[in-house]
């Protein structure tokens, strides 16, 4: 067990090349899996961010690089050209892909001798629609799904998530309008699995705290302490 190594990355065999995944170790060498899904910018300082803060509270992380057919290990600028550069570039994005590598990489996490408990899923924009439809496929202990623009028109798929499920959405997403919103709300109605969170004043990205031009402070602090405290009782440490 490497106890003494805190972040490495391993390769995964997918049926059409390999890809890298970015894996960081909690303090104790050990712990529940959780496979980090990232957004248009890549394995970047935010999906880093957010890898290190939930390693500090005790997960095994693991986060796919998941453009690697496009262009292996991008990391896109928190800029508006960079925005754009992403943009580009996901537009060759093949989801279906991204979620079956995303299932390999649970399937990963699962093997992984560091790895004891369950194994939940954290998915942001791109990656809270990948990890949403990854839900429907194979079993997860948790799902967090921030933000996910496919979501919407994905709600008739819910009831295959056995999953415990937490929604994040900004209710002033422009990309994202609040009544695409309504319609998740809806779908999770009655459902004992599914958890809405809405910081109505919020963007898109709002919890990126690499990007200035989305990022909401006070949205972001109390989301996250939702999120966690979703992940604490679902994926205990």
């Amino acid at each position: 067990m490497l106890v003494n190594m805190q972040t490495r990355i391993d390769q995964i065999t997918a049926h059409d090349g390999s890809f890298d995944v970015h894996v960081w170790l909690p303090d104790a060498g050990e712990g529940p899996g959780v496979l980090l899904v990232q957004e248009i910018y890549g394995v970047g300082p935010y999906i880093e961010e957010v890898a290190l803060d939930l390693a500090a509270r005790g997960y095994v992380v693991a986060a796919p690089d998941l453009f690697w057919r496009l262009q292996p290990n991008w990391r896109g600028e928190h800029t508006p050209e960079g925005t754009q550069a992403a943009i580009d570039l996901a537009g060759g994005f093949d989801f279906a892909q991204g979620v079956a590598d995303c299932a390999l990489t649970v399937a990963h996490l699962r093997a992984l001798p560091e790895v004891r408990g369950g194994v939940g899923a954290v998915g942001f924009c791109l990656g809270g629609s990948i990890d949403y439809m990854l839900a429907t496929q194979i079993e997860l202990d948790a799902v967090l799904s921030f933000y996910g623009s496919a979501v919407p028109d994905a709600t008739g798929l819910m009831e295959r998530v056995e999953a415990p499920l937490l929604f994040v959405f900004g209710g002033s997403d422009p990309y994202i309008p609040r009544e695409r919103v309504a319609v998740v709300e809806k779908a999770a109605e009655g459902r004992p699995n599914a958890v809405m969170h809405v910081e109505e004043e919020a963007g898109h990205a709002f919890h990126n705290s690499q990007a200035p031009m989305f990022h909401h402070p006070a949205a972001a602090e109390r989301t996250w302490a939702v999120a966690t405290a979703f992940l604490a009782e679902h994926l205990p440490v």
